[in-house]
């Protein structure tokens, strides 16, 4: 089981989908494409650990995390 954990600013959300639901990751895939869309950055973890900055949909990522844009000034 895959999940999308979407950070905000009233904490996180987090979204399941078994890959080989075709429904599944078609709604992963929509809800990376609105996410990024609405300037969220993605990252999925690598097997040391650390976040790897993705700009594309992974299907095969196990875990992928979602988190506004900072903004400074």
């Amino acid at each position: 089981m895959a999940t999308q954990i979407v950070m905000d600013s009233t904490g996180d959300s987090r979204h399941f989908f078994d890959r080989d639901d075709h429904n599944g990751l078609a709604d992963a895939e929509q809800r990376f494409r609105k996410l990024t869309g609405k300037g969220f950055t993605a990252a999925t973890r690598t097997a040391a650990g650390d976040l790897k900055l993705i700009r594309s949909f992974d299907p095969t990522a196990e875990e992928t995390l979602f988190y506004p844009r900072l903004v400074g000034g």
